[in-house]
């Protein structure tokens, strides 16, 4: 992963495992939903593929159980509104990936009461038109 050797990793901006994802992720389940399996209260995560909500490596390893049962790849952690692709092995860009958007947005108004603050990127393509619809000389 790249950034990892200094504790910082740069999330991936595209993925090739996002057809997997659940048809219906304007309906979660709340940040404050116990594990499945152990009913462990943090620590969790929520598979993006069937909703089911899970603890994390650090507590019983059952997300990481259900993607080797099932082959669920992407996840989003209830605990900082990351996002994992086991397949992958990376976090992926949840605001930059337009189909993780929604329930990234979704995510955070169920844990923080608001809509997240997306950040904005511009494209190179809008940074030359500004350059070329600039007057040059005076």
């Amino acid at each position: 992963m790249y950034g990892a050797e200094s504790g910082w990793v740069e999330a991936r901006t595209q993925c090739d495992h996002l057809a997997s994802l659940s048809s219906d992720l304007a309906h979660i389940p709340t940040p404050n939903t116990p594990c499945n399996r152990c009913q462990h209260p943090s620590e969790n995560w929520l598979c993006l593929c069937c909703k089911d909500v899970l603890c994390s490596r650090f507590v019983n390893k059952h997300m990481l159980e259900h993607h080797k049962q099932t082959t669920h790849c992407i996840a989003l952690s209830y605990s900082d509104l990351s996002v994992w692709c086991f397949a992958c092995d990376s976090y992926l860009d949840a605001q930059l990936i337009q189909q993780l958007r929604p329930v990234h947005e979704t995510a955070y108004i169920l844990k923080f009461g608001e809509p997240p603050p997306f950040r904005t990127v511009e494209s190179p393509q809008t940074e030359d038109k500004q350059t070329k619809d600039t007057p040059s000389g005076g």
